[in-house]
């Protein structure tokens, strides 16, 4: 492998590097708040990097999984929910202009949205009830798509919808109310806002307070029949053509963002502080040295995995070994991420506590890494599965089916 990022990988790098600086500056607010990031959105739309992942065939900038990758871990050290959030966008996208079973009129019509338009799309996958571990089962959506004249009414409640108040649009994953097969599912473009849609605000977490990830309920919501991008008689035909984005995965390299923050914020803090009475600052303890060598080493082998996993993603699809290396990447990246937050608030004493720290943000923000989808326990299932080559239809069932 080419360990040498092209000259438009490290332009990513450089666009995304000077917005999260501006994006550091309203961070701790936000969080403090609970507030939507609008400002840094409408950063990104002046930056064009709205269109950041669709195809350049489609007017955009093609980075793929290895440049999204890329700016997501720049625009983490900013501010984590604003990369959070604008993954979900990236997923929207992805999940419509990657899958080769959508009609090229769809795919035109969401690149030409994103990237002319520069209209910022919300996902809406996740529904009360569901599991990431047993994604076989209770991810099939629930909310029912009836068909109206001109197009369809949608009714049902969407959880974790992420920067709900701040999107033009919102990727809806429904079932079609009059068919029997219970994974026929529909992605449509549904305006936002509009009348039908109400926001049930639930959102108060420990960390990614910023996100605003609250419940949208659906209440006869019209989307006329042309902003239909896809139906399915199988849903997890969904994640097939776009796995990286469905499943989850594009998560990981936000959390690898949280992990370089709060590992830069240790070693300046470190570096800086100079116990009373002494002439040397902390970062010449021994046990500090050790910590931070730690920190380090987990660093370093999180964002090797993950980039590894983006550009085998990219240069070979999704074959056993890009789905292994995901897998491994997003356990790493979660585990790690959890370790480096800790430890760099036990480095940094008790004054790394106070809300006006960032590395108490940074420690929560972290704190879901492991829990993102797909969660560490099922990155280990599938990566068990797949090094031991088992059948899936032949494996027990996790939990036992009701009724």
């Amino acid at each position: 492998m080419d360990f040498r990022l092209t000259a438009e990988y490290e332009e990513i790098q450089k666009v995304c590097r000077r917005l999260a600086a501006d994006f550091a500056t309203r961070t701790a607010q936000h969080d403090r708040e609970t507030s939507l990031p609008l400002e840094n959105y409408a950063a990104l739309k002046q930056a064009g990097v709205y269109g950041l992942t669709v195809p350049k065939e489609l007017g955009g900038w093609g980075a793929g999984f290895l440049g999204w990758t890329l700016a997501a871990e720049e625009l983490a050290q900013g501010c984590p929910t604003t990369a959070l959030t604008f993954n979900m966008h990236v997923a929207a996208v992805e999940v419509v202009v990657d899958d080769p079973t959508v009609p090229p009129a769809a795919k035109q019509r969401v690149a030409t949205l994103v990237v002319q338009e520069k209209k910022l799309i919300a996902a809406a996958i996740s529904e009360p009830g569901t599991s990431s571990l047993i994604v076989g089962s209770t991810y099939v959506p629930a909310v029912q798509a009836r068909r109206v004249a001109g197009g369809y009414a949608l009714r049902g409640r969407k959880a974790f919808l992420s920067m709900i108040e701040g999107c033009d649009y919102v990727m809806v994953l429904a079932h079609p109310e009059e068919d029997t097969n219970p994974l026929a599912s529909m992605l449509l473009l549904l305006p936002h806002p509009v009348p039908g849609q109400r926001v049930e605000e639930v959102w108060d977490t420990l960390g990614m307070r910023g996100t605003r990830s609250n419940n949208l309920i659906l209440e006869n919501c019209f989307v006329p029949e042309e902003n239909l991008c896809l139906r399915t008689d199988n849903f997890f035909t969904l994640l097939d053509a776009a796995p990286t984005w469905g499943m989850g995965f594009s998560y990981t390299p936000v959390y690898l963002g949280v992990g370089v923050a709060a590992y830069r914020q240790a070693c300046e803090t470190l570096q800086k502080r100079v116990p009373r009475g002494f002439a040397q600052p902390l970062s010449y303890h021994p046990d500090i040295r050790r910590r931070v060598a730690e920190m380090s080493v987990d660093l370093e082998a999180a964002r090797l995995l993950m980039y590894h996993a983006a550009w085998r993603f990219d240069t070979e699809g999704m074959t056993p070994a890009t789905i292994t290396a995901l897998l491994r990447a997003k356990y790493f990246v979660g585990e790690a991420v959890a370790r480096i937050t800790r430890s760099a608030l036990t480095a940094c004493g008790a004054h790394a506590l106070f809300k006006t720290s960032p590395l108490e943000r940074l420690f929560r923000d972290g704190a879901s890494a492991p829990i993102m989808p797909p969660s560490s326990d099922f990155c280990l299932s599938g990566v068990g599965a797949l090094e031991l080559g088992l059948e899936p239809t032949e494996m027990l069932p996790p939990l036992k089916v009701a009724g």
